[in-house]
């Protein structure tokens, strides 16, 4: 597969992934984290910020991988 259409393809799954991402992170803010107190809110709320960037990593750098000869 060209470099071309593995940035098609990883940008649609990326956009993808992000919106369910978003909407599961939301429901488990609303959820059960506002009971929580302040501190413990802060870092949740960091640590579902940075969460959805791990799982990417590897279908980034399939994207970005050069086509094979």
């Amino acid at each position: 597969m060209k470099q071309r259409t593995r940035k098609l393809v990883g940008t649609v799954l990326i956009l993808v992934f992000v919106c369910v991402y978003a909407l599961v992170a939301m429901a488990l803010a609303q959820g059960r984290i506002t009971e929580a107190s302040k501190l413990v809110q802060g870092i949740a709320y960091v640590a579902l910020g940075l969460a959805w960037v791990l799982p990417l990593l590897p279908l980034i750098r399939w994207m970005e991988r050069r086509d094979e000869a």
